[in-house]
């Protein structure tokens, strides 16, 4: 039997603010209930969610965890009456509506997925929100098919190289946009057919020159503000965009014209405010399409630092500057 400590290290949020007000704090262990396991957290995810919580636009949803952190993974050492399908001691990786952030969660156990074959846990705790980010969105709302392009901005980030390589390996023309040359290198090498530095050329032209004026079938958005009426442009005849963030603001000026002309869907979503059985029968999809390229090494995670969990301010502020792919803290359990 786990003999389990009655309290943890925990990160939290002092009040709104840069990255100092994130600190770590004594909490109490969480039980599991339920359909429930409960995580010793070896590796948490650090995502730009957790960054608009910490700043407070981003609200925990109802009944979730106040700690910040979306993904995590480490070993299952407790499981509620109703989880049935994990045991004390198998290794996981878990996506969460809050709560990484810290030694110990806890998840249902369907939104929880084996640890891929061969990674570790610090790679596999940058798994969860990125991959079921891009899974529903460029393949279940986007509808990505093969021999369609897409077009990725924020190319270098944790969702657009995972992008990258999930669209290439289903057959998909892949373009992104990136801020220098450094990053547009990072993303050709992940499989990407054009990186575009949006601060010295127009990534509109761009595709349009690339696709011989037709445009891409599918863009994954997480800028939004003027960016927005230029997707429009770039978009092919049925074209569909799909917007994940707004880092330009939420209000942008447009002429739906193109919209109607070229008979654009535009959509969005978010992930973390999903009910459990929706977040679970994404699970289901990634282990069956996605688990065996992970394991045959045609799909990876890029790894961009690693932080002690004591240090998530530090990690914050990595995540605020440039980086290229993944920002993971470490408990050391």
């Amino acid at each position: 039997m786990t003999i389990l400590p009655r309290t943890m290290t925990a990160i939290e949020i002092r009040e709104p603010g840069g990255p100092d007000v994130l600190v770590p704090a004594e909490r109490p262990v969480p039980k599991p209930g339920g359909c429930e396991i409960l995580v010793r957290v070896s590796a948490a995810g650090v995502n730009r969610p957790d960054v608009l919580q910490r700043i407070g636009v981003y609200a925990p949803p109802p009944g979730a965890s106040d700690i910040p952190g979306l993904e995590v993974a480490g070993t299952v050492v407790a499981v509620g009456d109703g989880a049935a399908r994990f045991k004390v001691g198998d290794k996981v990786c878990a996506l969460l509506p809050g709560g990484g952030y810290a030694e110990y969660c806890t998840v249902d156990a369907t939104n929880a997925l084996p640890l891929p074959a061969g990674l570790s846990f610090t790679e596999a705790a940058g798994i969860p929100e990125t991959f079921f980010t891009v899974w529903t969105n460029v393949f279940d709302r986007g509808g990505l098919k093969p021999g369609e392009t897409l077009l990725v901005h924020g190319g270098s980030s944790g969702i657009g190289t995972t992008a990258i390589q999930l669209a290439k390996a289903y057959g998909a023309t892949v373009f992104v946009t990136a801020g220098n040359a450094e990053k547009c290198k990072a993303c050709e090498d992940l499989g990407a057919d054009l990186a575009i530095d949006y601060k010295t050329a127009d990534f509109v032209e761009a595709v349009k020159q690339a696709t011989g004026g037709r445009g891409v079938d599918v863009i994954l958005d997480m800028v939004g503000g003027d960016y927005v009426p230029r997707n429009y442009h770039a978009a092919a005849e049925d074209g569909r965009i799909v917007q994940i963030a707004f880092l330009r603001g939420n209000k942008p000026t447009i002429d739906l014209n193109p919209l109607m002309r070229k008979r654009l869907t535009h959509t969005g979503s978010t992930l973390r405010p999903r009910p459990v059985e929706f977040k679970a029968d994404l699970a289901a999809s990634l282990e069956a399409k996605v688990w065996p390229l992970i394991a045959a090494g045609d799909v990876k995670v890029v790894m961009d630092s690693t932080f002690p969990l004591a240090e998530a301010a530090a990690a914050h502020a990595r995540l605020d500057a440039d980086h290229i792919g993944k920002v993971i803290l470490e408990t050391g359990l």
